[in-house]
């Protein structure tokens, strides 16, 4: 008994030490902050691929599910997981929409966190068109917003902002984007991860960065 004794204890000492570890590792774990020079240039277009600087997302204009005008404006004193979709997409966007549903579902009381779907066929999906797909995944509105209107902008967003994919391309009739990636992006404008939409393992990671981030901005 003494024999088993002997090895019991410290086995248990060691997963509550390891335990505590992780904890202490993960409370004092912060985001990188996100410029051009450190993405996969392949993502990142030519004219930025050198920069250094804090890189922000830029201003724009674009129309939400229910119609109304949506900016950056509407985006302050919030973070928020960026995305690019279109609604008759029949292979990684539904996957991707469903993995939203678990952030949203995940942070549904918090109020300072946003979800911001773009699509990238406002040709075809209208203010409407998307109100009905963000009917089929219960998207609230206050929550998680699906934005169309010009085309250019939202590919210079996508390309030229989030970094989002790895296509060249001026937005015109014949450019098209498909990514699976997020993009978590702070209350400053500033990247702070990027994650694999398909994957319920990095999309778990994004769940814990977020929560991350937001202690972040509680210790301010």
């Amino acid at each position: 008994m003494k024999n088993k004794l002997a090895i019991i204890i410290p086995a248990l000492l060691l997963a509550v030490g390891i335990g505590v570890a992780y904890n202490m590792i993960k409370e004092n774990r912060v985001l990188p902050i996100y410029t051009p020079v450190m993405i996969n240039p392949e993502l990142v277009d030519e004219s930025l691929r050198n920069e250094r600087v804090r890189h922000r997302i830029a201003s724009f204009e674009l129309i939400d599910q229910d119609g109304n005008s949506f900016s950056e404006d509407n985006l302050k004193g919030k973070y928020y997981v960026s995305d690019f979709f279109f609604t008759t997409c029949p292979t990684i966007c539904p996957n991707m929409s469903a993995q939203l549903q678990r952030v949203q579902k995940e942070y549904m009381d918090n109020p300072d966190l946003m979800i911001v779907s773009h699509t990238v066929q406002p040709e075809v999906d209208s203010a409407e068109t998307l109100k009905e797909y963000a009917e089929l995944y219960d998207a609230d509105p206050s929550k998680w917003v699906f934005l169309t209107g010009d085309k250019k902008m939202i590919y210079e967003l996508a390309r030229k902002s989030y970094f989002a994919a790895t296509t060249e391309g001026d937005g015109g009739v014949n450019d098209f984007i498909h990514t699976e990636n997020f993009i978590l992006v702070d209350k400053d404008k500033r990247i702070r991860g990027f994650y694999d939409g398909t994957s319920k393992e990095s999309v778990d990671q994004l769940i814990e960065d977020i929560s991350i981030l937001a202690q972040e901005y509680e210790e301010e």
